[in-house]
């Protein structure tokens, strides 16, 4: 069965997105939205169609599924148009900018039993899968202790009028460039935050919702973590955790869009035996987007939970709320129906 989809919004990574669909067997674009005329050439480059309203297009065109790269405020309007006539989501991070908002589009896919995927690309990577397998073996024991960071220089030259650089639209500085990764991997991982105590600073780019985001983190369970997410520096990507009985650090030398990287991985247990292992980058965002094709098709479930999505908000409005007011914020867990 051929799945025909349209990519919504063509910015740089709709633009990523659009080429790896292309190359796939199981889709076909219909079309790409893009309000933003100036940036049909880029569409029309690609062999592809361009449609101005996002509206028109689920009408005009046999659409399966949306593919949407939009601006980060969108989201919850587009999500609720797509899934009330029975068209599938894959929504870029973060999936609302509120708790309200994300429990809507949840709901609102689960009533017209439409798949609701995210742009959460990490959790498809081996490396990172990996540490999940360890934990989930319990060959760290009792878990500690999470540092993650996820820091670049890819959105650095955008200009200070870009939607990315604003607090309406993208709040606590790197939060939902990276940092909304980060945290959902610590609840793949650890499983529910207590608290949250979020730091941000505009250091060198003079963008109002600042540039740089540290989070001290601690969970129902006990155990911590730390985030770590800059916008201008070199390419630094960690993910470590520890506990009793092992700790486990992976390094990946390249961003997930970019081909040809290293992930290093090193281990050492409690009986000081050190292992060290090096993986080629794989395509984690083809692997996202084909898990969610196999879910619309059936063949499997989308290895999201409804609570994992939602709490990721949740998480992000505590952390939103701790940058602002400069104090540790406890993280309500807002009820799914």
């Amino acid at each position: 069965m051929m799945i025909t989809c349209a990519v919504v919004g063509f910015g740089w990574w709709g633009q990523h997105i659009s080429r790896i669909l292309k190359d796939l067997d199981e889709i076909k674009i219909v079309c790409v939205v893009e309000p933003d005329i100036q940036k049909r050439s880029h569409v029309e480059s690609l062999g592809l169609k361009y449609e101005n309203d996002y509206a028109d297009a689920l009408s005009q065109y046999s659409i399966d599924a949306v593919i949407l790269t939009s601006p980060n405020d969108k989201h919850d309007e587009q999500i609720a148009l797509a899934a009330n006539k029975g068209i599938h989501v894959y929504c870029e991070k973060p999936l609302s900018l509120t708790a309200n908002g994300a429990q809507f589009s949840i709901a609102t896919c689960k009533q017209n039993n439409v798949v609701l995927a995210i742009g959460h690309e990490r959790r498809f990577e081996p490396g990172i899968q990996i540490i999940k397998e360890m934990i989930t073996s319990s060959q760290l024991g009792t878990l500690m202790h999470g540092e993650f960071a996820f820091s670049h220089q890819k959105l650095a030259s955008l200009p200070t009028t870009s939607w990315r650089t604003k607090k309406q639209y993208a709040p606590a500085g790197a939060m939902t460039q990276m940092g909304i990764h980060l945290t959902d991997l610590m609840i793949w991982f650890f499983g529910p935050v207590e608290t949250v105590h979020a730091i941000t600073a505009d250091r060198s780019l003079g963008w109002e919702t600042g540039d740089l985001t540290s989070v001290h983190f601690q969970f129902e369970s006990g155990a911590t973590a730390t985030l770590q997410a800059i916008l201008n520096t070199p390419n630094y990507i960690r993910t470590f955790v520890s506990g009793t009985d092992a700790w486990v650090e992976v390094k990946n030398s390249s961003h997930p869009d970019t081909p040809g990287g290293i992930v290093s991985i090193q281990k050492l247990d409690k009986h000081g035996t050190k292992t060290e292992e090096e993986l080629q980058w794989s395509d984690a965002v083809k692997a996202n987007l084909l898990a969610f094709f196999q879910a619309i098709l059936g063949h499997a479930d989308y290895p999201f939970s409804e609570f994992e999505l939602m709490h990721n908000i949740d998480v992000l409005e505590a952390i939103i709320k701790s940058s602002e007011t400069k104090t540790s914020v406890k993280v309500h867990a807002t009820k799914l129906e």
